[in-house]
């Protein structure tokens, strides 16, 4: 019911914003609109206090909802875009009155903890946490073996510069791949190796060949709901990459981002194929929670933790206490499984969405990686005539923003032409309306481009 209601909410607030409903219109009653969208009364009334919050009606007593004045919805008229860019949750789907509730309880219950330097592997009671989650992805750890960092983001630059117990020292990585991995090895002056990944997959006789002979420190992967292309690895993919590692002593760092968004019960992780001496396991809450909490976990092998506690705590000497009281709260009291199962069927929902109008509106050869099994993001191939920043700039003019994956590719390694689309802020209606703009764009560069085929179907 809860992703129902959200879906009528953004029905009405797309309504308003674009001037479908009229400023000081009356919306239709309660019942009426319950009958309409086969709902029940208490769901309408949810969605109307929701929207009257953020202050897109208003109340009468005794005469029902209205549409605030066009001033007061002049910034939103203006300002409204239809956002496949942005990697960060909406904040319309964050429940901010529980975290309000969590925030002030850590205050209560960590008061002692903030004034000290705590452990820089994190709270014991937070790991305690984080091993039974992860539990429930059939990766099991100690909390020994448990890490609590500040974001993803410093776990791939701590463990892109620290010393491994292989004594390798190159770095593989996926191409394309997330662009903030490539900016920590960057920094860090690391010697990277990409390895091309496509829809179908990765190459293993060229993978096998990597790790035998070009002194692999370990392999970034992220093997479930690829940033940008969208794709998972199979089972069997999982395990051969957990038996190579272990054959070739290269460890895997496994970017499992998106865990919580997984609607199959059988997608274990590449650490659950008896990956545990080699695979770092590691996981963020930025999708799913507050992404200014900065948080997130990996369960290590036992040969790393040495190292990485001093790496950790060098560099920031310990996680905000704040934070991982605020996470630990909200587990404990079950509200983090049951938001990250709404978010799971609206992400999913809105995916099966963009697949079907993607597969309608789209030439066939630019459906890079158009899936429909859950995540964030897809991939859409820009034809190679096509000169890509011109496309993103007339899209943009045109209040739609993609992400160029140029930057999720190494600056030696051959691009491809994608845009990566994301729906973690688009609802249906964004969906449609962007994916309709996209196509007229790419029929757009067709004809200013006399080298290409006519390949477009609109």
């Amino acid at each position: 019911m809860t992703n129902k209601k959200e879906s009528i909410k953004q029905i009405i607030r797309s309504d308003i914003v674009n001037g479908l409903l009229k400023p000081g219109q009356k919306l239709p009653s309660i019942r009426k609109q319950s009958q309409e969208f086969g709902c029940s009364l208490n769901t309408i009334i949810s969605v109307y206090e929701e929207l009257e919050h953020e202050y897109l009606i208003y109340s009468r007593p005794k005469s029902g909802y209205f549409v605030v004045a066009k001033e007061a919805l002049l910034p939103l008229l203006q300002t409204k875009r239809i956002d496949f860019a942005s990697a960060a949750p909406d904040p319309a789907s964050i429940p901010q009155t529980e975290f309000r509730q969590c925030l002030n309880k850590a205050m209560e219950l960590f008061e002692a903890s903030i004034f000290t330097y705590p452990d820089p592997q994190g709270l014991l009671s937070l790991r305690e946490e984080i091993v039974k989650l992860f539990q429930q992805q059939q990766v099991f750890s100690s909390s020994r073996q448990i890490f609590i960092f500040s974001g993803a983001q410093q776990a791939l630059h701590l463990l892109s510069g620290m010393p491994f117990p292989n004594g390798k020292t190159n770095i593989l990585v996926e191409q394309p791949t997330y662009w903030g991995m490539l900016a920590a090895l960057k920094t860090q002056k690391q010697t990277v190796i990409g390895i091309e990944r496509t829809p179908n997959g990765i190459d293993w006789a060229a993978l096998e060949r990597h790790f035998q002979s070009n002194m692999i420190k370990f392999f970034y992967t992220i093997p479930r709901f690829h940033n940008p292309l969208g794709t998972s690895y199979t089972a069997e993919d999982k395990q051969r990459l957990a038996e190579l590692a272990k054959a070739y002593d290269v460890y895997i760092v496994e970017d499992d981002y998106l865990a919580d968004l997984e609607s199959n019960s059988k997608a274990d992780p590449i650490r659950a194929y008896h990956g545990a001496s080699h695979v770092i396991y590691l996981r963020s809450f930025s999708k799913v929670m507050l992404p200014g909490l900065r948080l997130a976990a990996a369960a290590v092998p036992d040969s790393l933790i040495p190292s990485l506690q001093l790496h950790k705590h060098t560099a920031d000497l310990s996680t905000s206490v704040l934070s991982q009281g605020v996470l630990e709260i909200y587990m404990k009291s079950g509200m983090y499984a049951h938001h990250a199962k709404q978010m799971k069927s609206l992400y999913h929902h809105r995916m099966n969405h963009l697949r079907e109008i993607s597969q309608r509106l789209l030439p066939e050869e630019c459906l890079y990686s158009i899936q429909s099994s859950g995540g964030l993001f897809t991939a859409v191939r820009i034809p190679p005539d096509s000169h890509a920043e011109e496309l993103v700039k007339r899209l943009e003019d045109r209040r739609v923003d993609v992400f160029l994956s140029d930057q999720q590719f190494l600056s030696s390694f051959p691009k491809l032409n994608l845009l990566r689309l994301s729906i973690i802020r688009t609802d249906e209606r964004d969906i449609e309306e962007g994916i309709r703009i996209i196509a007229e764009e790419l029929e757009h560069a067709r004809h200013t481009s006399s080298s290409l085929k006519p390949i477009f179907r609109l």
